[in-house]
């Protein structure tokens, strides 16, 4: 017994006289000293990325250094070169899009400039109509100086009526067609055995339209349905 407790003191003596490593236990700490030398790792490689930069640079003859600087000009042209075509392609679009909106334009400025005066013109076309509907057809046949005077002034308002058209203006008649509130104005409605119900049936007065847009809508009486 003597001997084991003996020789477990001499085990335990040189364990304590063995020297010690120390351990931090401390995780942040041992992660911040690896961040530190990745970073001076990290350092340490550029620094030796722009020595090599430089010393292919020192190896380079004059000619081969001029031709590096050729090739970076161009390249920074070639950039250059994109941005502007790109501008230039944006310009052109622009461009022909106002080249369109302006033909639409001045297209439409054509088409309307006579507006006012083809209202004017209207009234004048009223009062031919209105001479040749004063006339008699009995009158027109017995007495041929009125026959001749009908006529001149039928010949002269048709001559006027096709020159209005041949610059845009449509004269609206739409009898026996189907109510458009849009180019009709409905005075009174009637009833009619022999037509449909809701279409015009008499012109009280005609209507006139500029390329497509209504000046005077028509005045007329349509057909009343069945209660």
């Amino acid at each position: 017994m003597q001997k084991q407790f003996f020789s477990v003191l001499r085990a335990s003596a040189r364990y304590n006289t063995l020297p010690k490593r120390a351990f931090s236990t401390s995780r942040y700490a041992f992660n911040e000293k690896s961040k530190e030398e990745t970073q001076d790792e990290n350092k340490q490689d550029n620094k030796e990325d722009v020595k090599k930069e430089d010393s292919v640079n020192e190896e380079l003859t004059p000619v081969e250094k001029e031709l590096k600087e050729l090739r970076e000009k161009l390249e920074q042209k070639d950039k250059e070169y994109v941005a502007l075509k790109d501008s230039y392609i944006r310009s052109l679009a622009d461009f022909r899009n106002l080249q369109e909106t302006t033909k639409r334009e001045i297209q439409k400025a054509r088409d309307f400039a006579l507006q006012k005066f083809a209202k004017d013109l209207i009234e004048s076309i009223d009062n031919f109509g209105h001479a040749l509907g004063a006339v008699k057809e009995d009158s027109v046949k017995a007495n041929e100086e009125i026959k001749q005077l009908y006529d001149g002034v039928k010949l002269t308002r048709d001559v006027f009526e096709k020159t209005l058209q041949r610059h845009g203006l449509q004269k609206i008649d739409p009898i026996d067609s189907e109510f458009d509130p849009n180019k009709h104005e409905a005075t009174f409605q009637a009833p009619h055995p022999e037509k449909t119900p809701g279409t015009v049936f008499f012109v009280q007065q005609p209507g006139y339209e500029l390329n497509g847009r209504v000046l005077r809508a028509a005045k007329v009486g349509i057909v009343k349905g069945d209660d």
